[in-house]
């Protein structure tokens, strides 16, 4: 109840200081700087793990900027866009902002100042850039590569006479390999979590690339999308079926993705997890509970033969720039600061994130990260990253219909495929 009642507070400080009722020097302002100074919005400089990556940032910033002051405001995630929607609403507020890839920077590019000519000199030290433009144009820098690895606790597998180095390929040998660990070890087959109707997405993306024809996955990131062919649909089945057949942990739509959903999967009482490679919920926090050699990275279980497996992956977070700042360039100047080579080599030290700059050297983050980072070079976009934030709105709610069985298949596809066609 405290740590409500405090983002609540939160909140309503900054709504108000949005509206111009709050002070631009105060903590948590979300007012705009000027030409000597800049208000960066993020839910990430709070955190102690990127401590040094903005130190590093700043630092970079300062040696062609030294008199300009940059202030860092870390909101809570679970309400920063609608803070931001307010923001934007005002027509002022930070002046550079970080966002997820894909449809939330999307939605709200109208707001933002393309950043193709201040960027041009990082497009090929860069990765991930597609996740952050639209209409050709780009909207944000990419901080980190953001994906979907399928994880397993290879102790659990080993206790229920599994081969830990030899996971299943199909997903008819996953579903019976399940029924060992269950029987052997007690823990459940899938850690998942629900109740913001995050693990939809998820599922669909590292399950997409084994469902799915490669033709159909180049036409669903392209846009020409079709959600009621078998193969989409065999996809929401599973996501039913899994849950039916008792594969996931009690009470999935009220278990939190952040971070009880990991918590099972870190405290061995899950033996599986479609989890993330940057931020949380990935191979540095698992490792901090299990043996780095004992965390396992599998290709997800394939569902059809036609389809072409591979690692799910995007930008996953990036800094854009504000429309309204004052010097855009200068904003700019920061947003490449916040990209830069050892600024993101300090992100992967203390956070463990795979970082866009492909060159930093991942080599001793055992054999997990080794895995992954191998993986992205022949990767493809994650399927629900090329959705509107309205469409995986619905997607999550129709999800836990699903899972409570109040609603079908055919409904759901139907529904969102008129959400993905109205936009």
């Amino acid at each position: 109840m405290k740590q409500r009642a405090l983002w609540s507070a939160v909140l309503v400080a900054a709504v108000m200081a949005v509206a111009g009722c709050g002070s631009a020097a105060g903590p948590g302002s979300p007012a705009g700087g000027s030409s000597d100074k800049l208000v960066v919005w993020d839910w990430k400089s709070g955190d102690a793990k990127v401590k040094g990556y903005v130190e590093k940032a700043k630092a970079d910033f300062a040696r062609n900027h030294p008199g300009v002051e940059v202030e860092f405001v870390a909101q809570p995630f679970d309400q920063y866009y609608t803070l931001l929607g307010t923001a934007i609403q005002s027509g002022k507020g930070p002046d550079v902002i970080l966002f997820n890839g894909g449809g939330q920077i999307r939605d709200r590019a109208d707001a933002l100042a393309p950043l193709d000519s201040y960027v041009a000199e990082d497009r090929q030290r860069l990765a991930g850039w597609d996740a952050f433009t639209k209409d050709g144009k780009t909207y944000a820098a990419p901080v980190t590569l953001q994906g979907h690895p399928f994880y397993y606790n290879k102790d659990l597998y080993q206790q229920a006479g599994l081969n830990p180095d030899a996971p299943a390929r199909t997903w008819a040998d996953f579903v019976e390999d399940c029924g060992a660990i269950a029987e052997k070890t007690g823990a459940k087959c899938l850690a998942l979590g629900n109740k913001e109707g995050y693990g939809i997405q998820f599922f669909l993306s590292a399950m997409g690339s084994t469902t799915l024809t490669a033709q159909e996955y180049d036409d669903w990131i392209a846009g020409k999308r079709n959600w009621t062919s078998p193969d989409v649909k065999r996809v929401f089945e599973l996501w039913k079926e899994a849950n039916d057949a008792g594969l996931n942990n009690d009470g999935v739509n009220s278990t939190a993705m952040f971070n009880d959903e990991f918590a099972l999967f870190q405290s061995a009482k899950a033996a599986n997890v479609i989890g993330l490679m940057s931020d949380v919920g990935h191979w540095k926090d698992f490792a901090e509970f299990i043996a780095p050699d004992r965390i396992g990275v599998m290709a997800a279980p394939v569902v059809n033969p036609a389809a072409t497996p591979s690692l799910p992956f995007d930008g996953g977070i990036g800094y854009g720039v504000a429309k309204w700042t004052k010097d855009p360039k200068l904003a700019a100047d920061l947003v490449r600061s916040l990209t830069s080579t050892d600024a993101l080599k300090a992100f992967y030290a203390d956070g463990g994130a795979i970082t866009s700059d492909t060159s930093i050297d991942v080599s001793a983050g055992g054999p997990s990260v080794k895995t992954i980072v191998s993986e992205v070079k022949a990767g493809k976009p994650a399927l629900h990253v090329a959705l509107s934030s309205k469409t995986l709105d619905l997607m999550g709610r129709l999800s836990q219909q699903l899972i409570s069985g109040s609603t079908t298949v055919d409904e759901v596809v139907q529904q969102l495929a008129a959400s993905d066609t109205t936009g």
